[in-house]
């Protein structure tokens, strides 16, 4: 999150990304939209609601009372998904009682960005989105508009600016204009892309190897990675003779390094420690 986060936030914020890789594994981008927008509206009530936010981040408060609470305040109203992602967060510790509408907020962005993901569309929505926050940012008219608190006239109106994008670009600008929480247009555009900017780094996979891989080996790495993320994942091949042979692939926080570099290091740090 853009947005400073005390360091329980942080690692929180780590977790958090991890329970939702699980959620969107393997569903398909009309599932992973809807736990957005559940997401979305778990954030809402919680960033209105001063009473309930406390209540979810105080740290004397059992998991399982948190939980209850939950459950009999969102399961008619939300899924499965998002209820779970929702209970798992709340037994996390948060610097702040704000911070977790922050970071709810992040897993919305990147669950709709997971949506985009899967129909093969997020280059296009970070590319719209910033066009759009070029043009709200840029117009007076728009501005004041956009800020004001007329929902439905703001929903006519995004339709409009965004004719011809993508769904989830839509759906995002959508959130954003009716949410601002006291964030100046140019804070809250900025957020939100860099929400996006997390989720595609989660599905961008960096292989160093010694020689350019085979149309095969690259389609059977391909495969595996994609079947191991359970949505598309970008590959970025980086050719280094420095490597001498074998991959490493380096996808979001874990590394796998199957080099002969790395394994003659890790030999040579075993000699001098048998010393």
């Amino acid at each position: 999150m853009r947005a400073h986060l005390g360091g329980s936030s942080r690692q929180s914020l780590v977790t958090a990304r991890a329970a939702l890789d699980a959620a969107v594994k393997g569903v398909d981008a009309s599932k992973a939209s809807t736990l957005s927008a559940e997401l979305f509206f778990v954030a809402d009530v919680l960033d209105t609601n001063i009473a309930v936010r406390r209540a979810l981040t105080d740290s004397s408060r059992d998991d399982k009372s948190k939980s209850a609470f939950l459950t009999e305040l969102f399961g008619s109203k939300i899924g499965a998904l998002a209820l779970g992602i929702t209970t798992e967060i709340s037994a996390m510790r948060w610097s702040a009682p704000k911070d977790l509408v922050l970071v709810i907020e992040q897993l919305a962005i990147e669950a709709e960005a997971s949506a985009a993901n899967i129909a093969g569309e997020l280059d296009r929505v970070e590319n719209e989105i910033f066009t759009a926050s070029r043009a709200i940012a840029g117009s007076a008219e728009l501005r004041k508009a956009l800020t004001s608190d007329a929902k439905l006239a703001k929903a006519t109106l995004v339709s409009e600016i965004l004719k011809g994008a993508s769904g989830s670009t839509v759906k995002l600008v959508s959130q954003l204009a009716n949410t601002w929480r006291g964030r100046s247009i140019e804070s809250a555009f900025d957020d939100y892309a860099h929400a996006l900017a997390a989720r595609r780094n989660r599905v961008i996979a960096l292989v160093r190897v010694a020689a350019p891989l085979s149309a095969a080996q690259q389609e059977r790495l391909s495969t595996a990675l994609n079947n191991q993320v359970g949505q598309p994942v970008r590959i970025n091949i980086e050719i280094e003779p420095a490597v001498i042979g074998g991959v490493s692939v380096k996808f979001a926080d874990e590394l796998v390094d199957g080099t002969v570099s790395n394994r003659l290091a890790g030999a040579a740090r075993a000699v001098v420690g048998s010393k």
